[in-house]
């Protein structure tokens, strides 16, 4: 099923995916030219899942237990469609936190779109509709408690939610403070820059492009959502294997700001995970 699953992924990412070194589309040109672009290589595989509270051992195998349930009915198909194809995403509504009440306290960072975000007082995004179908099936009222990234799994550790939805990806660090559900999405690492900016215009792999990272040196400034695998490959990380790059990491609450960053010329490049670099890339050259 997750075979099948990643196939349709990996479909509707190739229809607006930006390749290395190719030509602006149609549509950007008519827009007088993109301004910035994502290289089309990934840089890890990992995935992605959902940390539940230590304590809750029978919510963890309800959550595993519905993650199978929604990938065998065509349910996740479905809400990745919306996101991903030519659906229509649908915003989810939070409750107002109250002991008295059987409530589902999910807490995320709604500044990582696709996977969660926020238009006016309402929250959308992959994990979010997920949320609301966990609850629903769960018979409790959703709570969505929105917090900085790096406080998202220590949240649910220390007790002050029930369920980390914040597109996950699963660390040993973090095996600390939570259980992980049985994963229910593969990610990867991209590299967005400038649409000026040609120097991996020729890269073909992984490795080309982590030569053209291993040529820079600090003075070359590379933006990242704090706390995430990007952050950690950069650096370099042991449990990863990450063995990291010689260039000033700048940290940003979210991918999003980190590439407007980069568009005012504080920064060079920015690494973020894929999904969301393409919402944001595509976000930004549409108003170009």
């Amino acid at each position: 099923m997750k075979k099948i699953l990643m196939v349709f992924v990996l479909a509707v990412f190739s229809i607006s995916l930006i390749a290395c070194g190719s030509d602006k589309d149609s549509d950007n040109d008519k827009k007088g030219g993109s301004q910035v672009k994502v290289i089309d290589i990934q840089l890890t595989q990992e995935d992605y899942a959902f940390g539940v509270d230590k304590s809750n051992t029978e919510l963890l195998e309800q959550v595993n237990e519905f993650i199978v349930e929604i990938n065998e009915d065509g349910t996740f198909e479905e809400i990745l469609n919306k996101y991903f194809g030519d659906g229509e995403p649908e915003g989810v509504t939070s409750s107002e936190v109250d002991s008295s009440k059987d409530q589902l306290v999910i807490a995320t960072n709604a500044a990582f779109e696709p996977f969660e975000y926020t238009k006016g007082d309402k929250f959308y995004g992959i994990d979010m509709e997920i949320a609301k179908l966990l609850a629903d099936k769960l018979g409790k009222e959703l709570v969505i408690s929105n917090m900085d990234f790096d406080a998202v799994v220590l949240s649910v550790g220390e007790g002050k939610a029930d369920i980390a939805m914040a597109g996950l990806t699963i660390t040993e660090d973090r095996k600390e403070s939570v259980n992980f559900s049985n994963p229910y999405y593969n990610a990867s690492q991209k590299v967005v820059v400038l649409e000026s900016d040609t120097r991996f215009d020729e890269c073909k792999t992984v490795e080309d492009v982590e030569a053209v990272l291993k040529g820079l040196d600090t003075s070359t400034k590379v933006g990242v959502q704090t706390g995430t695998t990007g952050q950690f490959y950069l650096e370099g990380d042991e449990d990863w294997g990450f063995e990291g790059f010689d260039v000033e990491v700048v940290g940003y609450k979210s991918g999003s700001l980190a590439v407007q960053d980069m568009i005012n010329g504080n920064i060079d490049i920015v690494v973020i995970d894929e999904a969301p670099a393409e919402a944001i890339v595509e976000a930004i050259n549409a108003f170009n």
